[in-house]
């Protein structure tokens, strides 16, 4: 597909994230020579609220063209297309209501891909996604961490290994990663000190300066590669009233967003944006800041090229 370098339309030729090309393929190898890959995942096999997370892919990739005008996004000093050349992968294929095709598919796509070393975001869809996600990771790295932002501390496990609000205990239990390198953000429901995960309340977010949250994370990180898992409904619903599982009193976008950006002292592996539902996003505000999120995230992989002096 020919790629429209100059389009001023917020509403015209809306095709991948941002117009960056879209490029969808059973299987990809080294001679597709793209850094960053966007891989939709419409999912909402294991929600437990209200339904439409399924359809969040699309939509943020429709918001996504309002970041297209700005040659560098700000606050970035540099084009992130200087340093890497991130693709659209489109969205998984599998058959509805089955989750264990689902769990093939995924590990199909994401092991494809980390064999050539690519670095992923993928877009749900609900958050059991990052299960299967982190299962195929491991089986790469001896050891990651993960940065988990989310309102819930998803250890509620009520014998369904499927459902998305029990990511976190099924990851502690199979071992995937250790309890000692999980970091939870923006957690404001109930925890238990049995789960034995290092966390940051909201409250305590919003209130910490963001070097020290910051270091609070590389302490748990610890320069091993990371994960990045990012509920919506980490954020207050008054920015990201677009969501199946809203709860009150969350982090403010401007907040997250300084933690994002400093988040390229960490050596990100991989990330997701799950849990943003488009019915309840009327003025797809959240869908919006879903794709603010993903770019700030492509950001941090350029930084890192950027800073071992490489281009494309």
């Amino acid at each position: 597909m020919k790629i429209i370098k100059k389009d001023p339309s917020l509403i015209s030729n809306i095709f991948g994230f941002m117009r960056l090309p879209t490029i969808i393929k059973n299987k990809y190898s080294q001679k597709d020579s793209f850094n960053t890959i966007i891989i939709g995942i419409p999912c909402e096999i294991s929600s437990t609220g209200k339904p439409g997370s399924k359809l969040a892919p699309n939509y943020i990739r429709k918001e996504s063209i309002h970041l297209c005008w700005e040659k560098k996004k700000w606050p970035w000093n540099f084009k992130f297309q200087k340093y890497i050349k991130v693709i659209d992968g489109g969205d998984l294929i599998y058959q509805q209501g089955n989750i264990k095709n689902l769990n093939k598919i995924i590990y199909q796509k994401v092991n494809n891909l980390l064999k050539i070393k690519k670095n992923i975001i993928f877009i749900g869809g609900d958050h059991y996604i990052t299960l299967p996600i982190l299962k195929t990771y491991k089986n790469f790295y001896k050891k990651i961490s993960l940065i988990h932002f989310d309102a819930h501390t998803d250890m509620y496990y009520d014998n369904n290994p499927y459902d998305h609000g029990s990511i976190i205990y099924q990851i502690k239990k199979k071992k995937i990663i250790s309890k000692k390198n999980i970091i939870q953000l923006g957690i404001r429901t109930y925890t238990s000190k049995k789960n034995q995960v290092k966390t940051i309340t909201a409250e305590k977010i919003n209130k910490y300066s963001i070097n020290k949250i910051i270091n609070k994370i590389k302490k748990i990180t610890n320069n091993l590669p990371t994960y990045v898992s990012f509920d919506i409904d980490s954020i207050d619903p008054s920015y990201a009233p677009g969501t199946g599982t809203p709860v009150i009193n969350g982090i403010t976008t401007h907040k997250i967003f300084k933690i994002i950006r400093k988040l390229k002292e960490i050596n990100i592996i991989g990330s997701d944006i799950v849990e943003i539902n488009p019915i309840y996003d009327k003025s797809g505000i959240t869908s919006l800041i879903g794709a603010n999120l993903i770019l700030d995230l492509i950001y941090l992989n350029a930084y890192k090229i950027k800073k071992n002096g490489k281009t494309r």
